[in-house]
């Protein structure tokens, strides 16, 4: 008999309070979800719902107060602090609204990053970001700073960073906030493509329903509770 094959990511009854007595406040109450391997997963809700907490707790970088965060079958909390770092290093990748690329490095550097903190060597590294650089369609900008890019390819380096490493999920928090709707629109067809043609889970957090329309499946959430969870058809 085949062995079951475990979501990537599976929140039980996860909780995260912040505070007490009158000041609690609870940003989670009681999530339940799972995304399996393969999925895009837009989270979206008004500010307050949860869903930058539930994705802090997804990248390793909160924890739940109460309830049980696996990832790929392992009990998250059940990790050490080190294991946890261990576990965003390598099977992780985040992008973020506001790119992170430090400002006076090139392209080719700033997808290395990680990649030292991973142990590679220099040859490995820039090999393996070279090909980062070279899927997200900026092999010829690898020398170029970050003044000498648009908003748009250095959003398209932050991704190559986080697809470096080879990572199992990525998290994106708002990829497109900071974009005109063309870059925006270039961003999510580059996501939806990593996502149907090499199978790259991907969580995003965005607030733009037209962004949230690429991915496969939209998490609607109110008040630290999904309201809504629901399949997408056409995307993009």
């Amino acid at each position: 008999m085949a062995t079951p094959v475990s979501p990537v990511i599976e929140f039980r009854d996860v909780a995260r309070v912040y505070g007490s007595g009158a000041a609690e406040v609870r940003a989670l109450d009681g999530v339940s979800l799972t995304v399996e391997k393969g999925e895009f997963v837009a989270v979206m809700g008004p500010s307050g719902s949860g869903k930058s907490t539930a994705m802090n707790i997804m990248g390793c970088l909160d924890r739940p107060s109460s309830g049980h965060y696996l990832f790929d079958g392992v009990e998250v909390g059940g990790l050490t602090r080190d294991q946890r770092a261990l576990l965003r290093r390598h099977y992780l990748g985040f992008i973020f609204q506001g790119y992170n690329l430090l400002a006076r490095t090139t392209a080719l550097q700033n997808v290395e990053l990680p990649l030292i903190y991973k142990g590679l060597g220099r040859a490995e590294r820039k090999a393996a970001a070279l090909a980062a650089l070279d899927k997200v369609g900026l092999a010829d900008r690898a020398h170029h700073d970050p003044s000498q890019l648009s908003g748009g390819q250095q959003q398209r380096v932050a991704i190559a960073r986080a697809l470096a490493t080879g990572p199992q999920v990525v998290l994106a928090d708002e990829p497109t906030g900071n974009l005109d709707t063309r870059r925006s629109v270039e961003i999510m067809d580059l996501l939806q493509a990593l996502n149907r043609k090499d199978g790259l889970t991907i969580v995003m957090v965005t607030h733009e329903e037209d962004m949230a329309e690429y991915a496969s499946r939209l998490i609607w959430m109110v008040d630290g509770q999904i309201q809504s969870d629901r399949r997408i058809t056409g995307a993009g």
